[in-house]
């Protein structure tokens, strides 16, 4: 067992970024109310650390400087220091991240940020080094400008937090709009498509928003496939078709495990930033199997179903929920996990394997990130194969090889860390990522899987009362569900009902989307991030902000238009208008930063279909019909069905089937839009028809 000289209060608590801090020589808390009544009763400022296990900076000021005692003793000293995952708690960084934003800082992570005793927020940043540099001060600089400036300055502190609450309290709050129903449109979408033509990389593919990185752009492809499929743009399936294609041949792509990073540090998509994170997986598989509708391209179908299996293998639960990321770092080092040397692969593979190998994966002598290789690829096998001498056939067989082999070495290596709490909101996205997958693959399977986890997220993440908690692991369910919690649970029990069928998930997410009306409901009709029960915090916050992962008031309207169909209550989309109406100034001029709210704009403005089919079991005829659905593309419809012998128990929670029946003794699709059906149809066509754009 390891000696520690030092052990701190976070020793007692499960999350892995926390426990990462529970030998610094600093007195840490966690968030709570105990060390502000410290705080208080010593009056003393705050420092409030914000963080996660799979950060890399984090890493690095810990061992700069959470591990120096001489600046721990500091700390322990002058403040009142608390530790914050998160990914536990979005609230808290989401409010403190604001205030270091409107300090004039650029935000990211590690957070640090000086609070009163109150909770007010007076100073922050992000990194600071140990030492000055890059005209940074250092971190120790800081530490006593600020226990000076408390000590002797008290009226500046006071003037700084009373401007930085009032700016966020002010940003929080949303006056009644005042655009109208007719205010809704395709402007916003077609603004958005300009932007991404503007932005678009043509040579290395993706969108050029930032000097340096490139993220993954899922959101926003998903967004272009819908445009496209409204209009025939072809060029918002091209610029999906390539972007995609070239993260899952760059270095972001993890080539020999799966998966995808974080981001690139580079234009060409090679040196990513190497930690993987689970909603960005579930959002880019999304896109995949999203792309593989459009176009029926095996290549997309392969790569979402190579992606799904590092999920099987390295992030699911022997309970069969989903882990939350992977680590950059192994061993301190950022990306040594992945990376190879050209003498490595030859040793490994032998000489046959690792002729193709190599210069399929442009492994070269001096490697291309510091010394060794990420792998990458730039030629399709053939076409590697045909310079090496090779049969298609046999490169292929080759490069299977190569791959195994590599994989079985490389998981011998000391891995990085695996930060395996289960969030509720980021395995809703995959649990709705598998199981649309598996239901355009007819994939029963991958199916299964996605129902097994979300049988974990309702049984271990929910209590009797129907409140769903934020955060499972070792044993222990905690934190109070935020907005998107809710909305993309109930949406995965959607995507869920459209690949099984199984009524009882309707009811989930009617139950689900019942308690965000009840508590997080505004007076404008917006939802806030937290709940009315929940902590109280400087502030509620209201977002429909659609950063890394959808924002919980996108996922609510998306939610409520398809319940509504489903269900046959129109109150519910008057509901999703209501969102709509209030964030249209956002969709309208910003639409880059609402990309998944535009997707449910989409579908509110597609001429929402409802389609309910009713068939006979072994029918060829009602497959036909169920296959069309179950692998097309249709954006703007949502689907139900039921064989005849089981459609009057199926009425019953899913007013959209009531009263369906066979015509003439034949599988019938009924095609309505708000409640208003169309003929009913028999055949494939006549099926697919319908459901185009008006």
């Amino acid at each position: 067992m390891v000696e520690h000289a030092y052990t701190n209060s976070l020793i007692n608590e499960k999350s892995p970024y926390l426990l990462q801090h529970a030998h610094n020589p600093v007195n840490w808390h966690s968030w709570g109310d105990e060390p502000f009544k410290i705080a208080k009763e010593k009056n003393l400022p705050v420092l409030v650390s914000i963080g996660y296990a799979t950060c890399h900076w984090c890493h690095v000021m810990e061992r700069e400087s959470f591990e120096d005692p001489t600046l721990a003793a500091v700390l322990n000293e002058s403040f009142i220091s608390i530790k914050v995952d998160r990914e536990e708690r979005p609230d808290v960084d989401s409010i403190y991240m604001q205030a270091v934003h409107a300090l004039g800082q650029q935000g990211g992570w590690p957070l640090n940020v000086f609070l009163t005793p109150d909770g007010a927020p007076f100073y922050g940043g992000t990194y600071f080094p140990p030492e000055r540099r890059h005209n940074l001060p250092s971190f120790l600089d800081v530490l006593q400008f600020l226990t000076n400036t408390w000590m002797n300055e008290q009226d500046k502190i006071e003037k700084q937090t009373n401007a930085v609450v009032g700016f966020i309290r002010q940003s929080s709050l949303r006056d009644e709009s005042s655009a109208t129903l007719e205010d809704l449109d395709f402007d916003g979408e077609d603004k958005a498509l300009e932007l991404f033509e503007k932005h678009y990389d043509r040579l290395n593919h993706g969108f050029q928003f930032q000097p340096q990185n490139k993220f993954p752009p899922s959101m926003g492809l998903a967004l272009l496939l819908r445009q496209y499929h409204r209009t025939g743009h072809a060029n918002s399936l091209t610029m999906t078709e390539n972007t995609l294609k070239a993260m899952k041949f760059g270095g972001i792509y993890d080539q020999i495990g799966g998966g995808l990073s974080r981001y690139s540090t580079d234009d060409r998509w090679l040196v990513p930033h190497f930690e993987k994170m689970l909603y960005d997986n579930a959002l880019f598989t999304t896109a995949l199997i999203e792309t593989y509708q459009v176009t029926g391209k095996k290549e997309f179908a392969d790569f979402a179903n190579d992606l799904l299996q590092y999920i099987d293998r390295d992030m699911t639960s022997k309970e069969g929920a989903f882990f939350s990321a992977e680590d950059a770092d192994s061993e301190g080092v950022e990306g040594k996990f992945y990376v190879w040397t050209q003498e490595e692969v030859e040793q490994i593979l032998g000489r046959k394997t690792a002729s193709i190998a190599i210069p399929y994966y442009n492994i070269i002598p001096g490697g291309n990130f510091d010394g060794k290789n990420i792998l990458n690829i730039t030629r399709d096998p053939k076409t590697v194969a045909k310079d090496v001498g090779m049969q298609e056939a046999d490169g292929l067989k080759e490069l299977a090889i190569a791959r195994e082999k590599l994989l079985e070495v490389r998981s011998k290596r000391i891995r990085p860390l695996l930060d395996d709490k289960i969030l509720t909101s980021w395995n809703a996205l995959m649990i709705s990522a598998m199981a649309k997958t598996g239901r355009v693959l007819d994939d029963v399977e991958r199916i299964q899987k996605s129902a097994r986890a979300m049988e974990f997220l309702l049984t271990q993440l929910r209590t009797p009362e129907g409140k769903i908690l934020r955060r499972y692991r070792d044993g222990e369910a905690r934190y109070d569900g935020y907005l998107f919690d809710y909305t993309a649970t109930a949406t995965a029990c959607l995507d869920l009902y459209e690949a099984t069928y199984e009524s009882h998930y309707i009811q989930t997410a009617k139950d689900l989307m019942q308690r965000v009306e009840d508590k997080f409901l505004s007076d404008n009709g917006t939802f806030h991030e937290t709940a009315s029960d929940g902590e109280e915090l400087l502030v509620r916050q209201i977002s429909g902000y659609d950063g890394v992962e959808p924002s919980g008031n996108s996922n609510a309207a998306f939610t409520l238009l398809r319940l509504s169909a489903y269900l046959a209550d129109p109150a519910l989309s008057l509901k999703a208008e209501k969102i709509f109406l209030n964030f249209n100034e956002e969709l309208m001029e910003h639409g880059l930063n609402s990309a998944f709210m535009l997707q449910a704009l989409h579908l509110y403005l597609g001429g929402l279909k409802e389609v309910a089919v009713v068939g006979k079991k072994n029918d060829a005829a009602t497959q036909e019909l169920l296959d069309t659905l179950r692998k097309g593309f249709y954006p703007n419809a949502v689907f139900a069905f039921a064989y005849e012998d089981e459609i009057e128990n199926a009425g019953k929670s899913i007013p959209l089937l009531r009263d369906r029946k066979l015509i003439n003794g034949k599988a019938t699709a009924y095609v309505c839009r708000q409640g208003t059906c169309l003929a009913p149809v028999h055949s494939v066509e006549e099926l697919a028809k319908l459901l185009s754009y008006e």
